[in-house]
């Protein structure tokens, strides 16, 4: 069962795919509202999960939200010492962001989160067929988002069709391998909460620093825009909150 249900997280992680791809032509709409359900996805479902998963801190403060500023600074750090940002004239929120190992990284950052959404439905229904069902309808629901983000972020650093494509490929596959890998092996919480933290802040970062500018060129309407970003975000507040949070 739990394999069956992570082929359904298969599928809607290549629907995810398909759909970025084919809004290309509003490519600005396209970034506002992902930049809005990657800020969903930290907000609403990887820092609560990391702080649910135990009461680890390191000098008072949360592990995962260690982990978070952690993730934040070094893909800023990484970006800063390839000179990625370097504003273009005439566009102030215009960045050259063609570098494109950044986006691969990115996308393979997704890929290892689907991959830890698989292992999630694993885990839970080792605990119980209901809560294994729940925890399924959740990673089923938001892994849509997941393929969109993997197109959408590998593309955007100048990465080639074939690679983003190939990478939604992976991000499909990722659960039903993690679903498996449940019935082999077990990853300490400790390790998980400090992943989902850093990831968190990796995925804040490219929200921030780099989306939302390429999106709000001037070459667009920015009220538009920012109206898909808050969409986005909505979105990400209804898939988690009316599907149960995963433990």
């Amino acid at each position: 069962m739990p394999i069956v249900l992570a082929f359904a997280a298969f599928v809607t992680t290549l629907l995810g795919g398909i759909v970025a791809q084919r809004v290309r032509d509003r490519r600005h709409m396209v970034l506002g509202a992902a930049a809005g359900v990657m800020l969903g996805v930290v907000a609403f479902d990887l820092v609560p999960e990391g702080l649910a998963l135990g009461p680890y801190r390191l000098l008072g403060v949360p592990l995962p939200m260690l982990a978070l500023a952690l993730g934040f600074l070094t893909i800023h750090v990484i970006e800063r010492s390839l000179a990625v940002h370097e504003v273009q004239e005439g566009h102030y929120a215009s960045h050259s962001h063609r570098h494109a190992a950044v986006g691969l990284g990115a996308g393979s950052a997704l890929v290892v989160h689907s991959l830890i959404d698989g292992t999630a439905i694993g885990a839970a229904f080792q605990t119980g067929s209901e809560l294994g069902l729940v925890v399924a309808i959740a990673v089923i629901a938001h892994d849509f988002t997941d393929g969109f983000n993997t197109f959408t972020l590998t593309t955007l650093y100048g990465n080639a069709r074939r690679r983003a494509v190939i990478l939604v490929l992976l991000d499909a596959v990722a659960p039903i391998v993690g679903a498996s890998l449940t019935f082999l092996i077990h990853i300490p919480e400790p390790v998980l909460a400090a992943y989902l933290g850093f990831f968190g802040g990796f995925l804040l970062y490219l929200a921030t620093a780099d989306i939302l500018p390429e999106a709000h060129t001037t070459d667009h309407p920015t009220r538009a825009t920012l109206l898909a970003t808050i969409g986005g975000t909505l979105f990400m507040w209804l898939v988690i909150g009316l599907t149960a949070h995963r433990p």
